[in-house]
């Protein structure tokens, strides 16, 4: 039994009632932690989470991570922090991009003090695959909360607060992400947009991206990042495989084109995260680079470090066709409800 356990733990959520929040709470209160706490700036969306859970367990805290009092009222008498909040979407960060900064980065730097100061035992950072190689600025703003994130790791070496980081890929059937709009297309009868159909994502699933969060929660030294391995498929072929789910036969497709900041494939982990990664079976982990800016010894002798590898991608990670990706979309409670149980 590890130490950092969810059971008669008090657990903070930011950006509690997005996807991965709620279906994190709901895990959290399956598993018995004494507390979870929600804090986000949407009352709409704490009312509805409140009528649908009923468990007096749950907190609801409103405020906003750009808002360091409202972070600290919150994290305050916590064990756990899973910091999830962020502007994700990437075409809107494209045309806010400071909006991108206030809240993917100061916010970060806000839940991550108030965490150290509060003695939290340990905080878990959600970044995405966009902080990798980042042509985008959602994924450059992720990429900095990333690199804050090591900061305070390690400066913060003897601290009992664990700080660590996980990155995962499109997660399917999150609000805003391409499937519900494409059964929403289908349902409708309308041409269905695809951007290009030779681009590659990654799938995973909300319980995946749980276990994940979990995973690092339980495993983490301070500075860790952690990835979980995953399939990917082309946007073609997501769109047939739902298409199949759905029982819909020759959608008909309209190609709109890449939009902005969107990449050909994802990346989630870069040739030199590969040159130090450790491969635990289905999670790979990167440790913190401790070096301190005292660069002398390096002028001396240097340092021997093995050539990067290719970047771990959703071009060359498993890659699933029309039928393995229709098993793993049947796998997903969610589509399951979408489509009725079909």
């Amino acid at each position: 039994m590890t130490k950092r356990q969810l059971k008669g733990s008090v657990v903070t959520i930011t950006g509690g009632t997005g996807s991965f929040g709620s279906t994190m709470a709901r895990h959290l209160l399956g598993t018995g932690a004494a507390q979870v706490r929600i804090f986000s700036r949407d009352e709409s969306k704490q009312d509805a989470m409140r009528h649908a859970l009923r468990d007096d367990r749950l907190r609801f805290y409103i405020g906003d991570v750009r808002d360091e009092a409202s972070v600290r009222q919150a994290v305050r008498g916590t064990d756990f922090v899973f910091h999830a909040a962020a502007l994700k979407q990437v075409p809107s960060c494209e045309f806010f991009p400071m909006e991108a900064v206030a809240t993917n980065v100061t916010g970060s730097w806000n839940v991550l003090r108030a965490s150290l100061d509060y003695g939290v035992k340990s905080v878990v950072c959600l970044s995405t695959d966009k902080a990798v190689y980042p042509i985008n600025a959602m994924g450059m703003s992720k990429a900095l909360m990333e690199k804050i994130a090591m900061a305070f790791a390690r400066d913060n070496q003897s601290s009992e607060t664990v700080i660590s980081v996980t990155r995962y890929g499109n997660v399917m059937c999150s609000r805003g992400s391409v499937i519900p709009l494409f059964l929403d297309q289908l349902r409708a009868g309308k041409p269905v947009t695809i951007t290009d159909p030779s681009m590659t994502r990654f799938l995973m699933s909300l319980a995946q991206s749980v276990e994940l969060v979990e995973y690092a929660l339980t495993e983490a030294e301070t500075g860790d990042l952690f990835v979980r391995k995953a399939p990917a498929s082309t946007i073609d072929t997501l769109l047939q495989a739902v298409a199949r789910v759905a029982r819909v036969s020759d959608p008909e497709i309209n190609v709109i084109g890449v939009r902005h900041g969107e990449k050909t494939f994802e990346s989630l982990l870069s040739s030199e995260d590969v040159a130090h990664a450790e491969d635990r079976g289905e999670y790979f982990r990167v440790p913190l680079d401790t070096r301190t800016l005292d660069y002398r010894p390096y002028f001396d002798k240097g340092e021997m470090r093995e050539a990067p590898d290719s970047a771990y991608t959703s071009h060359n990670t498993n890659r699933l066709d029309i039928d393995a990706t229709v098993e793993l979309l049947k796998t997903l409670p969610e589509i399951m409800s979408l489509t009725n149980g079909r």
